[in-house]
């Protein structure tokens, strides 16, 4: 073990420390925590495993310290965050976040810089040599044309017919090409599992947790105030909510008006995000999704449209200079069909964004 991972290991068993032994005779499981704080469980596990944890985010630490200053936090099941603190109470919050503070800050001082996923002048520019892997959503069968040729056994079959977001795939691949000429770059469906080496390189996600299920194991592991409502059925849009103390603060709609008896897209909302890949530090996962395709469209022509792309990444990198991690949510404006690219500067196209 080397002085280098030294503080990042003792955050990681200090916080597993308080979840099994803070209180004598009441173990807590990462389920129960899981709850308290609204996050997923690997996302806890991630936070105290014994090699390479993942330190959480300040306001994380913020929500430990809360919890555990008081035994109210588990008094009731399921286990919560109280709200309101006594003067002994909050005194025990203060010095326990004081520690994990403590800890955090020596952890991030002494990581060696390579340790970091690597960030560029480009967003879709990566280093020589690293592996790119696009995954795209997976038509579900019910929406497949019966004569398309989705089965490998048919002469004409053609792999693409199964493919979701084929605007966003033909765009966005031909850009990461183009950018990182001699890396290998695969695309695969996120209908199933990926081969094990492919999560560990640059993870590149096109669409929602509806059809993508890599995008939504990712977001299980990766902590966001982000989130997207799962649709019931193809008729719901469904929403990108920002959640804050566990609690979700703003939704955010697509604009649909009725025309001849049918909607009609007028916008949607894009989510882009960029972070480490959380199996893999050195690599990254960027996400690029929508309520509807246009709004993966959108989230990918942000940064390769040739008139928009330039501020649009100076923009992204005005909020990465001290973080690796950020989130935007932007309008998409749909003009008689056509998407028209966000301007990330531009009011009328911002919503939210986030940098950890």
């Amino acid at each position: 073990m080397t002085s280098a991972e030294e503080p990042a290991l003792q955050l990681a068993r200090r916080l597993r420390a308080l979840r099994v032994r803070h209180w004598p005779g009441k173990r807590i499981t990462q389920e129960q925590l899981s709850q308290a704080f609204d996050v997923s469980v690997p996302l806890i596990s991630s936070w105290e495993r014994p090699s390479d944890p993942v330190l959480p985010p300040p306001h994380r630490l913020e929500a430990y310290a809360a919890f555990f200053a008081t035994s109210r936090s588990v008094d009731g099941r399921p286990f919560q965050l109280v709200s309101e603190l006594t003067e002994g109470e909050q005194a025990v919050r203060d010095s326990l976040l004081t520690e994990l503070m403590e800890l955090r800050d020596r952890a991030q001082g002494d990581a060696p810089a390579e340790s970091a996923a690597p960030f560029t002048d480009n967003l879709w520019r990566f280093p020589v040599g690293e592996d790119i892997t696009i995954v795209c959503s997976e038509l579900p069968k019910r929406l497949l044309p019966e004569r398309l040729a989705t089965n490998p056994d048919d002469p004409d079959y053609a792999a693409l017919y199964r493919f979701s977001d084929l605007d966003s795939l033909l765009e966005l691949h031909g850009h990461i090409r183009a950018m990182n000429p001699v890396n290998r770059v695969s695309v695969l469906t996120g209908s199933g599992r990926l081969p094990a080496d492919m999560y560990t390189s640059h993870l590149v996600l096109l669409g929602g947790v509806d059809w993508n299920h890599v995008t939504a194991d990712m977001l299980e592991r990766i902590d966001l105030p982000i989130r997207q409502q799962e649709r019931p059925d193809d008729a719901d849009s469904g929403g990108f909510e920002v959640v804050e103390n566990g609690e979700v603060v703003e939704t955010f709609y697509p604009r649909l008006r009725g025309v001849d008896g049918r909607q009609v897209l007028e916008q949607d909302v894009a989510h882009f995000h960029r972070s480490p890949n959380p199996f893999n530090r050195k690599r990254t996962v960027t996400m690029c999704n929508g309520i509807y395709s246009r709004g993966v469209l959108g989230a990918v022509r942000a940064l390769t449209d040739p008139r928009f792309r330039d501020r649009n990444n100076a923009y992204a990198q005005s909020r990465l200079a001290e973080q690796q991690t950020f989130s935007i949510l932007s309008r998409v404006m749909v003009v008689s069909g056509e998407v028209v690219t966000p301007d990330w500067t531009v009011p009328e196209y911002f919503l939210h964004d986030w940098a950890e």
